[in-house]
């Protein structure tokens, strides 16, 4: 039970990485925020979880949205301990194929919308002088050459950047800023860009998996449980003197 009693908003919960973070913290003893955009799966996530905490319907990239989840999880709770910034959308691109709309969409939710919830969420963790931020930031944001497009590769640079300069500015509060940069996750956003890909490609699931595979040193691709240990982790006292890293879980297809 290393986060009993430990408030947790977790951004993006319904499905995935975010999902799997959602019901490892329940079973850590956290009260679990969960802010969704999909009422279906937020549902899902909060009845998994037991109901123990609180279900926030979020659109992130509404600025309106994001002070309205945390306002309500204060008048729930009265404190925030941890803030885990899962929410991110991308789709399969080439260069050439990006357009102004997708652009804006990615930036929208990768970047402004988790710069603006961890603005707002550390507004209160200031005030109580603790907290952690966790941030889901990717190996795009590092260069890997295999990402889904270059706007969503952006998108995580950013994220990596303003989890750096957010650990130092909030240091002084007691807030830890982290990041971590998952590789190929199977998820529901894994899904539907391997079919774009697919579709694209010509290639069978079965050579587009074996070639996959074969790429990661450790041979595969993570599951959603191997971000939400990090994440557990990094959320956690035995992490209490680490902010501003940008932690790798990917199975060693990047090095820095």
């Amino acid at each position: 039970m290393r986060l009993e009693n430990k408030v947790a908003i977790i951004t993006g919960a319904g499905r995935g990485m975010g999902h799997a973070e959602a019901v490892r913290f329940a079973k850590e003893g956290a009260q679990v925020v969960v802010a969704e955009i999909d009422e279906t799966s937020a549902k899902q996530t909060f009845e998994e979880i037991g109901g123990h905490g609180l279900l926030v319907l979020t659109d992130m990239a509404r600025v309106s949205d994001i002070n309205a989840l945390v306002e309500r999880t204060m008048a729930a709770f009265g404190r925030i301990d941890i803030l885990i910034n899962n929410a991110g959308v991308t789709r399969s691109l080439g260069f050439f194929e990006v357009t102004e709309a997708d652009w804006d969409w990615m930036y929208s939710i990768n970047a402004r919308g988790l710069f603006f919830c961890m603005q707002r969420v550390a507004r209160e963790m200031a005030k109580q002088k603790s907290g952690k931020i966790i941030n889901i930031a990717s190996i795009a944001g590092k260069g890997f050459r295999g990402t889904s497009n270059i706007a969503y590769a952006g998108t995580k640079g950013a994220v990596i950047a303003m989890t750096r300069i957010a650990a130092h500015q909030l240091a002084r509060y007691n807030i830890n800023v982290n990041a971590i940069c998952p590789g190929a996750t199977r998820t529901h956003l894994y899904e539907t860009i391997q079919q774009e890909i697919l579709a694209k490609s010509g290639l069978s699931r079965e050579e587009a998996e074996r070639r996959m595979e074969a790429s990661i040193p450790l041979g595969r691709a993570n599951s959603p449980d191997d971000i939400a240990n990090m994440a557990c982790f990094l959320a956690s006292d035995e992490a209490n003197n680490i902010t501003g890293q940008s932690i790798n879980v990917d199975g060693g297809l990047v090095w820095d």
